[in-house]
């Protein structure tokens, strides 16, 4: 049976030991940590998971620990995004072969597609699988906007049911919602609380991989018990590590906030470099900001 994806979900950081190899063990027991603190859902080999910088076979090894790992517990969705077509095609039957609930899947990035390319890309997918797609809007790194009309088209594809909707204007998921209407179910990205009042249905997050039981709190406060002034609260709590990881730290300063927590996951990979030891004394205010304990993992 499908399952519906609610909640909050983290778009998850990909774990390397100290010679840069991927760490399977530390993203297994980081799994094992992100259901037990409560978050509602996984997606590994995202944009925070460096997935260009894996090769097939890592990003293989990657999908088949988190699905494993996570044992039905909680939907796990795999980012199988590409520039080529067949490349996302080969992922995505890959993921669904492993046992992934759905796949999240970017836009080429490269090639700037037309409107009519992009529901190509997408039928084609979406014909050649038998899982849920999240597509993802995020026009800062795709150079592809997918607005609301265009999104309208791509919820005609069978399977195409979800969106992960990460610009900053709250006013898509609106029109997307009165556009598309049960055809497609909204994610926010960047604007997590802002997106549930307008009616998103979960948010793809970055800040719960350092803060994964807040997150998956601030949905349910607003989703399941509708206190808003509760979950105001906790979202300016949180807003430090939010806006920490939002700009050009989202790989670099949340596996540095993790390192501090006592949960090291290594380095990024190159191109993108270690958080510069000038950026530190940032990411410990932000994580002391929102009362996060900074020292060993119990």
């Amino acid at each position: 049976m499908t399952k519906e994806f609610r909640g909050t979900y983290t778009v998850m950081i990909t774990p390397f030991d100290t010679e840069g190899r991927v760490d399977l063990a530390a993203t297994a027991n980081f799994v094992d940590w992100q259901i037990t603190e409560g978050i509602h859902g996984l997606v590994p080999l995202g944009s925070t998971g460096e997935f260009l910088s894996m090769t097939d076979d890592e990003r293989a090894a990657v999908a088949e620990t988190v699905i494993r790992k996570a044992a039905g517990r909680v939907p796990v969705l795999i980012g199988t995004g590409a520039e080529s077509t067949d490349d996302v095609i080969r992922y995505s039957r890959q993921a669904e072969s492993l046992g992934a609930d759905g796949v999240m899947i970017i836009p080429p990035f490269y090639s700037t597609p037309t409107e009519d390319e992009l529901f190509e890309h997408y039928r084609r997918i979406g014909a050649a699988i038998g899982l849920p797609i999240m597509i993802y809007n995020n026009p800062a790194t795709a150079n592809v906007d997918l607005t609301p009309r265009i999104v309208e088209r791509l919820s005609r594809i069978d399977n195409v049911r979800y969106i992960k909707e990460s610009t900053m204007d709250v006013t898509r998921i609106r029109d997307i919602l009165e556009f598309c209407g049960d055809r497609m179910t909204v994610f926010g990205g960047i604007m997590g609380f802002e997106s549930f009042l307008e009616g998103a249905a979960g948010w793809i997050a970055v800040g719960s991989n350092i803060m994964p039981k807040e997150m998956a709190q601030l949905f349910s406060l607003w989703a399941d018990h509708r206190d808003y002034d509760g979950a105001k609260a906790l979202y300016h709590r949180m807003l430090p590590v939010i806006r920490l990881v939002a700009g050009h730290r989202y790989v670099s300063g949340t596996k540095a906030a993790l390192a501090m927590m006592g949960r090291s996951v290594g380095d990024p990979r190159p191109p993108r470099l270690p958080l510069p030891s000038a950026e530190l004394p940032v990411v410990a205010e932000a994580l002391a900001k929102a009362g996060v304990v900074i020292g060993r993992a119990t």
